[in-house]
């Protein structure tokens, strides 16, 4: 798998531009709008490519719009903080939150907007017979020279019913563990003084190499 492949397969499932959310129903059901959404997310995304090098700032936003419905960054970076979370006052988690999905854009935006052409299907959707407020979403990259790269998303029904993405699998990589660990390292490296991690996020995300998790896996 070639750098700038991995590194555009990688922007693609860390953004998250494949969720969407969906009013409860059938696991067909539930497939078929994940993949209605998805189609028009990645559409989006194509039109606007010439925007990020115009005003990256106005491109930033314009995804960060896209998502908010869809993708639950809140849960997904309180899971990545984990037991320091409770550390933490209101104000850092929600400096953290908007730390984190700038760390996304700021390491993969460029990969995402170079990216060679490529198409997703959604293969299917299972809800978890134990608690039917979680389901999973099995994905596929597939990119123009016809490489295939199997995605999975975790999703979780809200209260107001709607699902949203809670983590995302690919080839095998957690990608929320991946980050949980990455915290804890910042943290026991700089003796437990969370505001500190806070701050340097972007970096300690840019030297996390995830390409080369998912290309050993």
């Amino acid at each position: 798998m070639i750098a700038l492949t991995q590194r555009m397969f990688l922007a693609l499932t860390l953004m998250a531009f494949c969720v969407a959310s969906v009013q409860a129903g059938p696991e067909e059901d539930l497939q078929q709008y994940v993949d209605e959404n998805t189609q028009r997310l990645v559409e989006k995304l194509m039109a606007e490519r010439g925007l990020y090098e115009r005003d990256p700032e106005a491109f930033y936003q314009n995804m960060d719009d896209a998502l908010e419905g869809f993708v639950d960054f809140r849960r997904i970076a309180a899971r990545v903080m984990g037991r320091y979370a409770r550390q933490t006052t209101p104000e850092q988690r929600d400096e953290f939150v908007a730390k984190f999905k700038r760390s996304l854009f700021d390491s993969y935006a460029q990969a995402l907007v170079s990216a060679e052409n490529f198409k997703i299907n959604v293969n299917s959707a299972t809800i978890n017979p134990q608690d039917d407020n979680r389901a999973s979403v099995a994905m596929e990259v597939i990119t123009a020279s016809g490489n295939r790269h199997a995605v999975t998303y975790s999703m979780y029904r809200k209260e107001d019913s709607k699902w949203m993405m809670e983590n995302v699998i690919v080839e095998g990589v957690n990608i929320g563990l991946a980050f949980r660990d990455r915290f804890t390292q910042e943290m026991e490296a700089n003796r437990g003084q969370v505001q500190v991690v806070i701050d340097g996020w972007s970096d300690a995300v840019k030297s996390l190499n995830l390409e080369d998790e998912v290309n050993k896996s």
